[in-house]
């Protein structure tokens, strides 16, 4: 690959300060703007308890009766076929060859005439339809790593706007176990350990992964509609419900945080917003204040908050759609209205490759047909991710 193919974009390409909306077009690399980053919901103009719906309907409101059978796989899985491989391969070699950042990789940069056509409504059922899609097929032993995140990057393009993951400003991501201590959750994410993620949402519109190497054992994936888990518990709890839906729920942010910023978010875990049930939720990022609690700056979890995590994440675990990734495959999930986890794994001993994942976060914003959500940058067209002060964007091949 060329090196300026997965070099990353200069941190004078990064500033964001009067937000870029008015600054987007269709035409104009988005790599270079700032990704908006973690926010407080806007407080004064949440909806009480008592005014969220009774009950969701809609095809966000998926069972996992609705897709466990296989006579209903191809309802949720699609493998890809010889002339799309084709054309996404002739899209690779001229975006290498055009030796430019593959941090601002676009739809222009990379045509796809017929796939393209086909990625729309993908985006659209994964902004407004069931929430999910698996890929089956991605060649990446044929490719190769770099190729294959070109590609990747490239059918991203078409379904959102990459954010940044972390402190680093990765908008190219890997869930990896780099030897991080899982129980240090004060300040270790937990996708670069291999212990296991409980159910929750990432912070942007949609998760991508892109499985590169599996596991010995374990690291298998679990989805989970978020909606039906509110109509459930709107029968069987609506008091745990009532408190998820408190906007008294601190939130860790593990030292990602730029000058003047509070290490902490305060934040609902389910809101009601423009008519419709969004949801935020991770956790780890509850569990590990401890260090604010000690010092008086945050109250430590209720009984109640603490019975509402449990419930949550029991009721997930009894609904959730489970799956395991291969190589080649790539799953995409919203995460407005879906909690996604992970079991527990164990990797293959050395010189076997470790359990490897790219990841993508990407934005959907309202110009684009995206969620009115409840946060200040909802407007934006990079809206949420983790930015630290001017970080630039970053494509690494690898964890770091």
């Amino acid at each position: 690959m060329a090196p300026g193919a997965i070099d990353s974009i200069s941190s004078s390409e990064t500033h964001n300060d009067k937000g870029i909306s008015n600054l987007y077009s269709h035409t104009t690399p988005l790599a270079g703007f700032r990704t908006s980053g973690q926010h407080e919901p806007l407080f004064s103009e949440l909806l009480p308890y008592s005014s969220f719906p009774a009950s969701i309907t809609g095809p966000s409101v998926w069972t996992r009766s609705d897709f466990v059978n296989p006579e209903d796989s191809e309802k949720w899985i699609y493998r890809w076929n010889p002339s799309e491989l084709a054309e996404i391969s002739t899209a690779i070699d001229a975006f290498i060859a055009s030796n430019v950042p593959l941090a601002t990789i676009t739809k222009a940069s990379f045509p796809l005439p017929t796939v393209g056509l086909f990625l729309s409504k993908v985006r659209e059922d994964l902004v407004n339809g069931k929430g999910f899609i698996l890929f089956k097929g991605w060649p990446v032993e044929e490719w190769g790593v770099d190729k294959a995140a070109v590609a990747y990057m490239g059918i991203g393009t078409y379904i959102g706007h990459f954010i940044s993951q972390n402190r680093l400003g990765h908008v190219l991501g890997h869930v990896k176990d780099l030897g991080d201590d899982p129980t240090d959750i004060a300040s270790v994410r937990i996708y670069r350990t291999s212990a296991r993620q409980f159910f929750h949402c990432d912070d942007g519109d949609i998760v991508g992964l892109l499985c590169l190497a599996k596991a010995f054992e374990g690291g298998e994936s679990d989805i989970v509609s978020s909606h039906h888990l509110y109509n459930i518990l709107q029968q069987e709890r609506p008091d745990v419900l009532e408190t998820l839906a408190e906007p008294n729920w601190y939130f860790d942010r593990k030292g990602e945080v730029s000058k003047g910023q509070k290490e902490y978010i305060c934040c609902a875990i389910y809101y009601f917003w423009d008519g419709k049930v969004v949801s935020k939720w991770d956790p780890y990022y509850v569990k590990s204040l401890g260090r604010f609690v000690e010092k008086g700056l945050v109250p430590a979890l209720s009984e109640k908050q603490l019975e509402a995590l449990k419930v949550l994440e029991e009721t997930a675990l009894r609904e959730a759609l489970h799956m395991v990734l291969e190589v080649g495959d790539i799953q995409f999930v919203n995460n407005n209205f879906m909690f996604h986890a992970r079991t527990e794994y164990k990797d293959f001993p050395p010189p076997a490759p470790r359990r490897h994942l790219m990841r993508l976060w990407l934005s959907t914003p309202e110009s684009e047909g995206g969620w009115k959500l409840p946060f200040k940058d909802s407007g934006e067209i990079k809206r949420g991710g983790v930015q630290v002060d001017d970080t630039p964007e970053k494509t690494p091949m690898d964890g770091e």
